[in-house]
């Protein structure tokens, strides 16, 4: 390290993802746990292009796009067009729709990922890890063998080996049309 250079040396690399930073003073940023429509994000991505919002399947109540921070490659969110903030107000249709829509994203993501297994679930409310709490959405996170690693918990990184648009691309290939 060149001495001449302002800071102290602490020990710790640096994975720079400038990319994020629209999450945390840009226009992407959710405000106030997105409880308005105008701040939500999921509200925001269906009126952009499947490219641009990252949309892998739209059907008439809900759509699937992947999480622009994932657990894992592949990790998709089901999310109803309507903004509700909690799964008890889903009207019986959406309900519907969200569940094949998530049964969908497993076949899918086993088929074309080879995933061993597939975590879902949805976290309602702040207390419950909810980081958009206006718009209730579903989680479909692949799962391998072996697939955990050092880098979370020594180095709070996750190691993704796939680009987001490359990840939409391939499942958007693989949804079944219909």
């Amino acid at each position: 390290m060149d001495e001449a250079l302002p800071g102290e040396p602490d020990g710790f690399e640096r994975l720079w993802t400038p990319h994020r930073m629209a999450y945390v003073d840009g226009p992407a940023r959710p405000v106030a746990g997105a409880r308005e429509e105008q701040d939500c994000p999921f509200c925001l991505v269906p009126t952009l292009s499947d490219d641009d919002g990252l949309v892998v399947a739209r059907g008439e109540l809900a759509y699937v796009v992947l999480n622009r921070f994932p657990y894992n490659t592949g990790h998709v969110l089901v999310c109803p067009f309507r903004h509700v903030g909690d799964y008890a107000d889903l009207n019986h249709d959406e309900l519907v729709e969200i569940a094949e829509l998530t049964q969908t994203a497993v076949r899918v993501l086993r088929s074309d990922y080879g995933s061993d297994g597939v975590n879902l679930g949805m976290n309602l409310g702040d207390v419950a890890g909810a980081g958009i709490t206006g718009h209730v959405h579903q989680h479909a996170v692949p799962r391998w063998r072996g697939d955990s690693n050092f880098l979370p918990i020594v180095a709070r990184t996750k190691a993704l080996p796939e680009l987001l648009a490359t990840t939409r691309e391939r499942l958007a290939a693989s949804w079944p049309q219909g």
